[in-house]
């Protein structure tokens, strides 16, 4: 993780630190990797409380296998994932699309404020790529902030409410979806446009 170098960073009107993962994970923001960070050997379940398993009382004893599996559809129903048949399949068994419902349907499940998504379909076919855009706006409806990155301008025109481009690490520009056009906004990550940030 790589701290601020400058700036301040507000959760709900508070100024607040964000020195380790788990402070953002505290805070309500949760972040879904590129590489999606599942375990391939693993069921959906084993997944979606990977570090943070429900034990017994006392946290000795055997997993509490029922109420995370409850859970874990109840979490997936709430997002309208229907493409996965069975959440005791191993992750391997899954489509990139599946996998990434896996992985977003984790992240929200911890109570999240904000999902922070990183190239969410990157690799993935036209049809899981339409399946996760679905789950994104979906968050959206269910009022989670959602930051996606992403270099796919159609994307973003159709999942995006607000448009920030960033070149060589500094943003160049902000842009109101319904305020701009595809070709205004390739034009300030190709150089050609810088708008006062």
């Amino acid at each position: 993780m790589h701290l601020a170098d400058a700036g301040a960073t507000f959760v709900e009107g508070q100024e607040v630190k964000i020195h380790t993962p788990s402070d953002a994970t505290r805070l309500g923001i949760e972040t879904v990797y590129q590489d999606l960070a599942l375990c391939d050997n693993l069921d959906v379940v084993a997944n979606m409380f990977l570090g943070r398993e429900l034990a017994d009382p006392g946290g000795v004893g055997p997993l509490q296998e029922l109420d995370m599996e409850k859970q874990a559809l109840d979490v997936l129903a709430g997002l309208q994932v229907t493409t996965i048949q069975s959440v005791r399949q191993t992750v391997a068994a899954l489509s990139g699309g599946q996998r990434q419902s896996v992985s977003i349907s984790r992240a929200v499940m911890w109570s999240a404020k904000v999902v922070i998504l990183d190239e969410p379909t990157a690799a993935l076919g036209v049809a899981q790529t339409a399946q996760v855009l679905a789950l994104i706006k979906q968050l959206r409806e269910q009022g989670l902030g959602v930051v996606v990155i992403t270099h796919n301008i159609r994307e973003v025109f159709e999942v995006a409410d607000r448009i920030i481009v960033l070149r060589l690490g500094r943003r160049v520009a902000t842009f109101r979806h319904d305020e701009t056009t595809p070709e205004e906004v390739v034009g300030a990550i190709m150089g050609a446009r810088r708008q006062a940030a």
